[in-house]
């Protein structure tokens, strides 16, 4: 898979170096939205935006957008009615209703958009809204296949608009203070990281029996699926974002679902490129239920002079010594572990295991990294300077491809080598190929993007 053009001439390397903990300079770019009847000036500072997909994520966004004094809810989408209705009703002052994302993407006027529809949907509607010239909150997973990881990247960058990946984690004073912890030399070379999470839904899953052909009405099914294979409906299938990732051709399973948040810290933390090499093992071995997700994945991602590794299980919660009772739920972790200590953590806490006296008189690092206002509101105040939030994709690609290429390696049974300059797959015609995923007739994958 070859870089365009504008990859080459402005390489990873060089904007790894360069923007490790700022973000982004772009180019100062006035909305046409924004701009007076001659083109010259301002009418205002208020910021038109959209959102597609009116789920419980997708309204989460939306109501921390709206806690900023500059943000105008102009448009709503929606294929199910009866989770439009509410968002427009609530903004009916200025909120147009659409059916077809694509009709929203050319409502007079708009500047930004939410995208919080189903993981299947990212790259085609994230791509044409890059090219209508609309700033992007995008919630992760970013996209589910590594071709589609750059299209979005490429889109992104050719098209100068600012997007933000759905991370909210990454916006919390904690997991600023382990970058910090992490960076200050404290727990002195790491050469393993170990990330987990852990639930137990074994082993009825989601249960049998509710894959059906009967749609509620106001819900446009073909819609609904667009470019992922069709197959029924199923109301599990349309809860919620968690109850997504109990499908591969929605989600892409559980890994895609939650490492995001929880690579993110190390990635973040240690600066990391893309790992070289990639290798995973898992399968569906337990859960029989309506769904066909994986229940266990174990991945290795090997990086120049460190291991990260990445455990998710669905058939039992053990959570090391984030257990805190013996029940079963869900937990998630992080290690690091150093030549000097151990650190431990998770979104809210954290220890730290000295190897002996190693980490004796070490003083807890300064805080160096500015609070965030929340994570969407990071989003509003980048459309504003013309500046990228952090987790733009440019950052998260390099989260999100080897999350992708993790899950294509369990799918193969083999490992993938990965070339990071190039960002190409090494050696493996068939990995490569699965790479870009195949879109349902009628949708189109990006193809120009890569």
């Amino acid at each position: 898979m070859k870089n365009n053009e504008n990859t080459k001439k402005y390489s990873r390397r060089s904007f790894i170096k360069t923007t490790s903990m700022a973000a982004v300079a772009a180019p100062f770019i006035v909305k046409s939205s924004a701009l007076g009847a001659n083109g010259t000036s301002a009418p205002s500072d208020k910021i038109n935006l959209g959102i597609i997909g009116c789920g419980d994520l997708g309204t989460a966004n939306l109501n921390n957008c709206i806690k900023h004094p500059d943000i105008v809810v102009t448009a709503a989408c929606d294929v199910w009615k009866k989770r439009l209705d509410p968002i427009v009703e609530k903004f009916k002052d200025t909120c147009t209703p659409y059916h077809d994302y694509r009709e929203l993407l050319q409502h007079k006027g708009l500047d930004a958009v939410i995208i919080a529809t189903p993981a299947h949907w990212h790259t085609i509607q994230a791509v044409e809204a890059a090219e209508a010239g609309l700033d992007i909150y995008l919630q992760k997973p970013m996209t589910m296949h590594l071709g589609e990881s750059l299209a979005v990247r490429n889109a992104v960058r050719e098209n100068n608009v600012m997007c933000q990946i759905g991370t909210q984690i990454h916006a919390a004073d904690h997991y600023r203070r382990m970058v910090e912890l992490v960076r200050s030399g404290n727990l002195g070379e790491i050469s393993t990281v170990r990330t987990f999470f852990v639930m137990n839904e074994a082993p009825n899953g989601i249960g049998r029996g509710n894959n059906t052909y009967v749609v509620p009405k106001g819900l446009d099914w073909d819609m609904w699926v667009g470019p992922a294979r069709m197959q029924p409906f199923n109301p599990n299938l349309v809860k919620n974002a968690f109850y997504h990732c109990f499908w591969m051709d929605f989600s892409g399973g559980w890994t895609p679902g939650m490492a995001p948040h929880i690579i993110d810290l190390p990635v973040w933390a240690m600066n990391l490129d893309y790992p070289h090499e990639i290798s995973a093992s898992g399968g569906r071995y337990i859960i029989k239920d309506d769904s066909d997700a994986y229940d266990n994945h174990e991945v290795i991602l090997r990086y120049p002079n460190l291991t990260l590794t990445w455990m998710q299980s669905s058939t039992n919660s053990y959570g090391f010594d984030f257990l805190r009772g013996r029940e079963a739920r869900r937990r998630l972790g992080i290690y690091f572990h150093g030549v000097n200590g151990t650190l431990r953590t998770d979104y809210n806490n954290h220890e730290i295991y000295p190897e002996g006296e190693r980490m004796k008189n070490m003083e807890t690092p300064p805080k160096s990294i500015p609070s965030s206002p929340e994570q969407e509101l990071e989003w509003v105040e980048s459309i504003k300077s013309r500046k990228q939030p952090l987790c733009n994709p440019e950052y998260h690609i390099r989260i999100d491809a080897p999350i992708e290429l993790s899950v294509l390696s369990m799918k193969l049974g083999r490992s993938i080598r990965f070339d990071p300059y190039k960002e190409e797959i090494i050696g493996d015609k068939e990995a490569s190929k699965l790479s870009v995923p195949e879109y349902r007739s009628p949708w189109k994958f990006p193809s120009k993007y890569l």
